[in-house]
């Protein structure tokens, strides 16, 4: 079965750094979309990132863009999400995600596959 483990969240702050890995096993993810998506508290869960597993085309959220960088290494069946310049705003538990298709990929919808999460708070 698919599996997808988050790490590398924790403390920061505001203007702080911190990268976080997703690692993936269980299935051969040549043709999925591998998003991360986040939900602070009294929010919806909302799209951060995502990027093609191969062709590595990548897109992100108005809301992060130019701050955030997604990558993977396929031979390492891992995707980080490099998050810079953070902000309070940020905080938030951060979910990897894997789409087996290629629609809503910017949208939970997508998404079979699921992480447990991770917490990143970002204090001011």
């Amino acid at each position: 079965q698919v599996q997808l483990v988050e790490s590398g969240g924790g403390l920061v702050q505001a203007g702080g750094s911190l990268r976080l890995s997703c690692a993936a096993s269980g299935r051969t993810f040549s043709t999925y979309t591998l998003g991360w998506f986040r939900q602070a508290p009294g929010k919806e869960r909302e799209f951060v990132a995502f990027i093609w597993w191969t062709g590595g085309r990548t897109f992100y959220a108005d809301s992060v863009k130019g701050r955030f960088t997604i990558s993977r290494d396929n031979a390492k069946n891992t995707v980080y999400l490099q998050m810079n310049s953070l902000k309070p705003e940020d905080t938030a538990v951060y979910y990897c995600a894997a789409n087996p298709g290629s629609q809503y990929r910017t949208d939970i919808r997508g998404y079979t596959y699921w992480g447990q999460g991770t917490q990143v708070t970002v204090s001011s």
